[in-house]
């Protein structure tokens, strides 16, 4: 349950409560001591002992790795570490290159179009009428020459939240891709049930694990049928045996990204932010931010503000709302000065309400906005 939480115990877990309103983790999530320490212990063990601890390292990446796999029911050797987002759906189209055309959406973050486009592949992005785009919408788009979905399970642009179970549901022999930067960490996501085939996500959002991390999911089967399109020594299954005249690549989803010596500190960082996700409850990480944002729609609905994002169903609603503002630059200005973080927007600003944040994060922003009418 959400109440057994001590959700201000948890806001002392993330300095940045103690100075801001911190409502951008949309745009860039805090750390939390056990991230720091992650990371910094790393680097103190270098400092001290240069690699000495090598093999333990090897063993703590592991552990991140079986953190992440828990947090969206996958197997640990279908996840692979990578820096960012855009690692990971580079990765993707690799295993899936030559699958046929993509079927995606208008309001997408250009890393789920562009880099498939720079493919040669044909992306064909749908309307979302009212800023929404439904299951029966992608179903009814697909015809003989598509062999992808690939959309958001949130849309950065407007904050809208993707029926991922009923697309999957519907995706038939089409692989289906979720881009998860603005939903891992905030929401549950199950690759099995949702019958995705393959996910990424960077660390650095609502992972809070920072810069520099991030994460790949490819299926089972979509490993088992696909080669990998790069390899390095590590993506064998004897490296130390330092072999020139013979190989064979291992069958996980590492050994196609985890290529040369892991960046370690960004890989213990999220391992630390997923376990600490993992010992809140991502069920209640997922109420605690989604009753946050009602309170913050209200808010704003009875000081008079516009939201943008679509609420017409609540199954729609995120984490993150588009706030109509008429000049977004002074606004988001006037709230920096106040000690209040959002993320501009050409619209107005965009506000991100993570487990962290409180009901008195909401009020400073409102009581911000109020100054600037």
């Amino acid at each position: 349950m959400v109440d057994a939480v001590d959700w201000q115990q948890v806001r002392r877990e993330f300095p940045v409560t103690e100075r801001l309103a911190y409502l951008n983790s949309a745009g860039a999530g805090p750390v939390s001591r056990a991230s720091l320490e992650a990371a910094a212990e790393f680097y103190r063990e270098t400092l001290e002992t240069g690699d000495r601890h090598w093999f333990d390292w090897l063993e703590r990446r592991e552990r991140a790795r079986a953190a992440v796999a828990r947090l969206i029911n996958a197997d640990p050797a279908e996840i692979a570490f990578t820096t960012n987002t855009s690692q990971g759906m580079n990765l993707i189209i690799d295993a899936l290159e030559g699958r046929g055309e993509v079927v995606s959406c208008e309001l997408e973050f250009p890393v789920s179009t562009i880099p498939w486009m720079h493919r040669g592949v044909r992306v064909n992005l749908l309307p979302a009428r009212g800023g929404v785009l439904s299951a029966a919408d992608v179903s009814e788009a697909l015809t003989e020459r598509t062999g992808v979905i690939c959309l958001s399970h949130v849309q950065y642009s407007n904050g809208f939240r993707a029926p991922l179970a009923e697309i999957g549901e519907g995706k038939g022999g089409h692989a289906f891709v979720v881009n998860a930067a603005q939903s891992a960490g905030v929401f549950q996501i199950d690759v099995k049930r949702m019958k995705i085939d393959a996910l990424c996500a960077t660390g650095h959002k609502w992972m809070l694990g920072g810069y520099g991390s991030g994460f790949v999911y490819l299926s089972r089967a979509l490993l088992e049928e696909t080669r990998a399109r790069a390899v390095g020594w590590l993506s064998v299954e004897h490296p130390f045996a330092m072999r020139n005249d013979e190989f064979q690549v291992r069958g996980d989803a590492a050994s196609r990204a985890e290529m040369g010596c892991p960046h370690f500190a960004g890989i213990f960082s999220l391992g630390a932010a997923a376990d600490f996700l993992l010992r809140t409850g991502a069920a209640e990480v997922e109420q605690r931010a989604l009753a946050l944002n009602r309170h913050l729609t209200e808010q704003l609905a009875s000081a008079g503000w516009r939201v943008l994002s679509p609420l017409g169903a609540e199954a729609w609603r995120s984490a993150e709302t588009l706030v109509a503002a008429g000049d977004p630059a002074r606004v988001a200005r006037h709230l920096s000065q106040r000690g209040v973080a959002v993320t501009q927007k050409p619209e107005g600003i965009r506000v991100a309400t993570h487990f962290f944040n409180d009901e008195g994060d909401i009020a400073r922003l409102v009581n911000a906005l109020e100054e600037v009418r």
